[in-house]
């Protein structure tokens, strides 16, 4: 938080290093937030861009009121539930472009390991979009459901609904195999 603090600051005076910084310090969750939503990750990588040009255009008057990977997380979830909105198809994540979940060094680990992120997608991809975020945000981002329940413009208990009825879901999707 105090590094964020300090990387912000520099930012709003036009250090281009605080920019680079904060972009590589956050940028893989967040496209691993945007292509979880999105189920695409080229979308999700234009998504995350587009927050960070419009963070930029913030640069001198940006302020932090509370976490900065929360902040950012928000707006690509705003993005990309923008994308959705206006009818962008939503493919599969192909698995080089995943990271694994685990250590894969057998042949045999990255085979389990591949099937089972190909049935996580296929099921996450079935979930309504507003218990996919809920989920996402809170499992992926660590979002608490109060800052998700702002966001989705919901009650804290429409949100916390939410996603049990997602973990619900998953778990019958998943023949039980998920835990919370």
């Amino acid at each position: 938080m105090l590094e964020d603090k300090r990387l912000i600051w520099k930012f709003n005076r036009g250090d281009l290093d605080a920019l680079r910084g904060i972009y590589e310090k956050y940028k893989d969750d967040l496209v691993t937030l945007a292509a979880a939503l999105l189920s695409d990750v080229s979308s999700a990588e234009d998504v995350v861009h587009d927050v960070f040009v419009s963070f930029i255009r913030s640069s001198g008057k940006f302020r932090l009121t509370g976490s900065l990977k929360g902040f950012l997380a928000t707006c690509v979830a705003n993005n990309a539930r923008n994308k959705n909105k206006v009818g962008w198809t939503r493919h599969g994540i192909a698995l080089d472009d995943a990271s694994p979940a685990a250590d894969s060094s057998s042949p045999e680990c990255r085979a389990i390991f591949g099937e089972e992120l190909r049935q996580l997608t296929r099921a996450l991809e079935q979930l309504p979009y507003e218990q996919r975020e809920v989920l996402i945000l809170h499992v992926h981002s660590g979002m608490k459901f109060g800052a998700i329940a702002r966001q989705q413009g919901v009650s804290i208990n429409t949100a916390q609904g939410r996603y049990r009825y997602a973990l619900d879901k998953l778990r019958s999707m998943l023949n039980g195999e998920v835990r919370e």
